[in-house]
């Protein structure tokens, strides 16, 4: 199932220690401002709700929040965020997605692709990895419920599929549900985690250990950048 692979499982622990990382406020701060644009109340605008709760559970100052969202909204001005997706091969024919928030996509670009030569990657065509990908809501939960209650109640929450690992449940839902699913979740006593839209491949290639760290190793390199808020893969 998607969501056990191997990359999946190390996000998952990277993302225990990104708070560490001097840059991770200022990725933030771009996914926010791009989320902004379509206006800077996150009652209304999801996209900028899910940002923001994923700054907080990083502890976002709430005053880089509040500038990123004017920032966003053309309120203090400023170089100009686009978001991107780039697509790329690494090693063993793995495929990648690569999310941008950036105010130079020229530099992104550019470390991206030394990256990739580097470690045995190769920027694609657009269209010719995305098609591999599904755009899936994916929550982090925990409960006090047993298991079985637990998961009567993410089944009638609409949630598509789950898995539990080190006690923490992964939900998966459409992208359009996130909100419904989490929002049930909570009204049945669920601590949500993280919630967030991610891409999932539809099917996963398996590897030995040595190749898989090889690209496990590129990865990291990838999600390391300062303009790379995201990076899936459909390694196993």
């Amino acid at each position: 199932m998607s969501g056990h692979s191997k990359w999946a499982t190390t996000k998952r622990a990277k993302a225990a220690t990104d708070a560490k990382r001097s840059n991770l406020f200022t990725k933030l701060s771009n996914v926010i401002a791009v989320a902004a644009r379509n206006g800077g109340d996150p009652s209304t605008n999801f996209s900028l709700r899910l940002a923001i709760d994923k700054a907080k559970s990083a502890n976002m100052p709430k005053d880089g929040i509040e500038r990123a969202i004017k920032r966003g909204t053309g309120e203090l001005g400023g170089a100009q965020i686009e978001e991107a997706i780039y697509e790329a091969y690494g090693p063993s024919g793995t495929a990648i997605l690569i999310q941008v928030t950036t105010d130079n996509k020229n530099r992104a670009v550019s470390e991206i692709k030394a990256v990739l030569n580097k470690l045995g990657g190769k920027l694609s065509s657009a269209g010719s990895v995305a098609y591999l990908f599904e755009r899936k809501g994916e929550i982090r939960a925990k409960t006090s419920m047993g298991d079985e209650e637990a998961e009567l109640a993410i089944i009638e929450s609409g949630a598509d599929d789950y898995h539990s690992e080190d006690g923490e449940y992964i939900i998966y839902c459409k992208s359009d549900s996130l909100s419904g699913v989490k929002d049930y979740l909570v009204a049945q006593s669920f601590e949500i985690l993280s919630s967030e839209l991610v891409f999932l491949p539809k099917e996963e290639i398996n590897l030995d250990e040595e190749r898989s760290a090889k690209i496990i190793k590129l990865l990291e390199s990838l999600d390391n950048l300062d303009d790379v808020t995201s990076v899936s893969s459909n390694l196993a």
